[in-house]
């Protein structure tokens, strides 16, 4: 059983074969994870690297924040992005010192709303508009939908790491 507030895993059922909807629901199944368990801990904690890698837990979402809006708005809808890596300085992730947890969460939902209205509208077997990220050559949509949700499922496992040596909540 979820806590309050929290998205429950899309347990499987018989209620929909639709991919682009299960697609939607994984994601936003991860989105919500992720935001909640950044947002347990205390703006010092979020702040903090526990790994060698010296990633925080804050730079990860502002991360799947950008990641996701590079491949689905730059990636599929070819649409310009300002500053589309600009989850990185010198080579790793960087937040800001003035931006919040609340402020990063928001942007990631925003992303979010732009993924559901894409897939809301969209055939998976379509390739993506010519240009943008990919060039002249762009992956279909359901290409794009697989690459995001195992970069959020690889990069959650990671949070859950970093938020337990962080003494935050454990588990989904």
């Amino acid at each position: 059983m979820p806590a309050a507030g929290r998205v429950p895993f899309p347990e499987p059922s018989g209620e929909t074969g639709d991919p682009a909807v299960l697609f939607e629901r994984y994601l936003g199944f991860y989105r919500e994870t992720v935001i909640d368990k950044v947002s347990h801990l205390s703006d010092v904690e979020a702040r903090t690297s526990r790994l060698p890698s010296g990633w925080t837990p804050i730079e990860l979402l502002q991360h799947l924040g950008f990641m996701e809006r590079r491949w689905f708005v730059w990636g599929f809808l070819g649409e310009e992005v300002e500053d589309p890596w600009g989850d990185a300085r010198d080579d790793r992730w960087h937040v800001p010192a003035g931006d919040t947890v609340q402020q990063t969460a928001s942007m990631l939902r925003e992303v979010g709303q732009r993924t559901s209205a894409v897939l809301a509208g969209r055939r998976l077997d379509e390739v993506g508009v010519p240009g943008g990220r990919f060039g002249a050559e762009p992956p279909t949509l359901a290409w794009i939908c697989f690459h995001v949700l195992q970069e959020y499922a690889r990069h959650a496992g990671h949070l859950d790491i970093a938020v337990e040596l962080a003494g935050g909540e454990l588990g989904e």
